[in-house]
């Protein structure tokens, strides 16, 4: 009987043999045409040549020809990253557990029941002490009008493109393409006017602003930026910019389902520029997939916008909603599996799936081992229990899912954005590598999980971005939570 410890020991052989079974197979076969080749000699080679009718030898060269040309037509262009840029957060907005849990007690809206279970949620959370909020959130009561949201939205996007465009030289005149995403503010004119007044864009610029789509949202707006620069000329550059506006989604009421964002979420936000033109690049998009389980009732639900029994609209996060996210990742990483795995653990995924239906699902499914696929994994930082149960699920290492648990910690949930202060976070500890891949997977309303395959060309320099003044603190150590 071979023991598990033995069948480890054996896996890499097992992964060196199928991941090169075409060269395996395809040296062999190249010494025997060579061999035979040697045994003809070259006067019989030219004569058999000579034997061969025109039209034969016209389709041998015209077809191979022709087949390289219309795939090289048709298949899409390779779209880069050619840089990034997060807001930084200022000091003067730091909200330690002290000062949130006195404002919450001052606000009358709060019962002292509200605020013990505020209380135990941020000791839980795996945030720290220097996450941030908007300057109205800072207000006895909390200020949300329209006037204190706008200032919150230009603040964080004008201060993350002006770092972008400032890192990457490019003039604000050269952007053909512009996407935006926030969740839950929707302004009239909108966020892609708001930005095009204030850089002067050229009139024929594309823009999209994308609302309601969650935390996952940033995927999509690369996503749709990259189909929009298919249509548009080589060398085009398309504007991504992701971020979530907290100062008009403060929940005042007492629903304890509808407190939680109160206490996960964070200002925060992130540019970034992409292209088909890859010779300024820093990273090539390699892959992206959706999954949408929004047909499924409880999903819809699961994370939705409502108002209570007093009239006070939250968001209401239902218990269901880690079962939710779990079916949707399964259902994702089914879809990237095929993408990014290497053949040895798509063998393994395949054997494991007939064996399952043969004897029927009495034998667990085999999980594929993703590190094989990428080195760097930026998991949405939302919440401490999404972090740990994607950690779970995907077999990784408290290394691999540092980047999310440090964000969460430092930043808080940042929504859509808060994947690009993770791959900030790799960059800065100088763990990014020319050739690494990295795993983005976000979760959203709907419900939604997406997730983005990126491959490096060029690490960043240096340090210098969200984490310059911190990145020498992290990582922290973050207690382990009791349950009660």
């Amino acid at each position: 009987m071979v023991s598990s410890a033995q069948l480890r020991r054996l896996k890499p052989l097992y992964q060196l043999v199928v991941n090169n079974i075409l060269a395996i197979v395809a040296v062999p076969l190249a010494a025997a045409a060579v061999l035979k080749a040697a045994e003809l000699g070259p006067v019989e080679i030219l004569a058999r040549l000579r034997a061969l009718r025109p039209a034969h030898m016209f389709l041998a060269a015209f077809l191979p020809a022709a087949a390289a040309a219309l795939y090289l037509r048709l298949r899409p262009r390779a779209v880069y990253l050619v840089d990034y840029a997060c807001f930084r957060t200022n000091p003067n907005c730091r909200v330690p557990f002290a000062t949130f849990l006195e404002h919450s007690r001052v606000w009358p809206g709060f019962d002292e029941r509200s605020v013990r279970f505020m209380t135990r949620l941020l000791e839980r959370s795996g945030l720290g002490e220097e996450t941030c909020l908007p300057y109205a959130q800072h207000y006895i009561p909390p200020s949300r009008d329209l006037e204190s949201s706008r200032a919150e939205a230009e603040l964080v996007i004008f201060s993350a493109i002006d770092d972008l465009l400032a890192k990457t030289g490019v003039s604000a005149h050269d952007i053909d393409i512009l996407v935006v995403n926030c969740s839950l503010f929707a302004p009239t004119p909108s966020f892609t006017d708001m930005i095009i007044r204030r850089y002067k864009l050229r009139e024929d610029v594309r823009a999209v602003h994308l609302a309601g789509m969650g935390c996952s949202a940033g995927l999509i707006s690369v996503e749709c930026a990259r189909n929009l620069l298919q249509v548009a000329p080589h060398g085009a550059r398309a504007l991504v910019v992701s971020t979530e506006t907290i100062t008009p989604n403060y929940y005042m009421g007492q629903e304890r389902a509808m407190l939680l964002p109160n206490c996960l979420f964070r200002m925060g936000g992130a540019a970034a520029l992409l292209s088909t033109d890859g010779s300024s690049a820093r990273f090539r998009l390699a892959r992206v997939v959706r999954t949408l389980r929004g047909a499924a009732d409880s999903a819809y639900h699961c994370v939705y916008q409502e108002e209570d029994d007093r009239g006070n609209v939250g968001i209401n996060l239902s218990k269901d909603l880690m079962n939710i996210a779990g079916d949707a990742l399964k259902a994702n990483i089914t879809a990237m599996g095929p993408l990014v795995l290497p053949a040895s653990e798509q063998l393994l995924f395949a054997l494991s799936f007939i064996a399952r239906k043969v004897l029927n699902n009495r034998i667990k499914p085999y999980i594929p081992d993703f590190r094989t696929a990428f080195e760097h994994f930026c998991i949405h930082a939302g919440g401490r229990a999404v972090i740990d149960e994607l950690q779970r699920s995907l077999t990784l290492s408290d290394e691999q899912v540092e980047a999310s648990r440090m964000t969460l910690h430092r930043f808080g949930n940042t929504s859509s954005s808060s994947l690009w202060y993770e791959l900030a976070y790799i960059e800065a500890k100088g763990r990014m590598r020319r050739g690494d891949r990295v795993w983005m997977i976000g979760f959203g309303s709907g419900f939604k999980c997406n997730s983005a395959a990126w491959e490096c060309i060029r690490p960043a320099a240096n340090a210098d971005g969200p984490w310059a003044n911190c990145i020498h603190r992290y990582p922290v150590h973050i207690p382990d939570v009791l349950k009660h």
